[in-house]
C-alpha cells in the first residue's frame, strides 16, 4: 500500500517504513504526525484518487529529527559596475518516518 501526500507545496510518494526528509513542522523530535492532505492511495492495483483529497485517509509519520538542508549559493554580479553579492541559504528540514497508512 502506498499514499501520495501533499506537505510544504510538495508532493511525496510514500510507504510505510519509508523515511523522508521534508520542509520544517512545528512538531518535537520523537513525537508523530498525521498528514491528513493525501491526494491518492494505491492498493494492490486498486487507486483512489481524491478531488483533491481523498476523504478519511491519513499518513502517520514519527518525527525523527530536525536539520538544516546544505547551504545553496547564490551570486550576483553586474559587470563593470563593481557590483557582486554573494549569498547563502540553507533550508530548515525536517525528518520523518511513515509509520501508517489509513485509507
Amino acid at each position: 500500500m502506498y499514499a501520495v501526500l501533499e506537505t510544504g507545496s510538495k508532493q511525496y510518494r510514500v510507504t510505510a517504513g519509508d523515511t523522508l526528509e521534508i520542509e520544517r513542522l512545528e512538531v518535537e523530535a520523537g513525537k508523530p504526525f498525521t498528514f491528513d492532505r493525501v491526494l491518492m492511495v494505491g492498493n494492490e492495483g486498486k487507486f483512489t484518487l481524491g478531488s483533491p483529497t481523498v476523504a478519511k485517509a491519513t499518513v502517520t509519520a514519527d518525527v525523527i529529527a530536525h536539520k538544516r538542508g546544505e547551504k545553496k549559493i547564490a551570486f550576483k554580479m553586474k559587470r563593470r559596475k563593481g557590483y557582486h553579492r554573494t549569498v547563502g541559504h540553507r533550508q530548515e528540514l525536517t525528518v520523518i518516518k511513515i509509520t501508517e497508512i489509513k485509507a
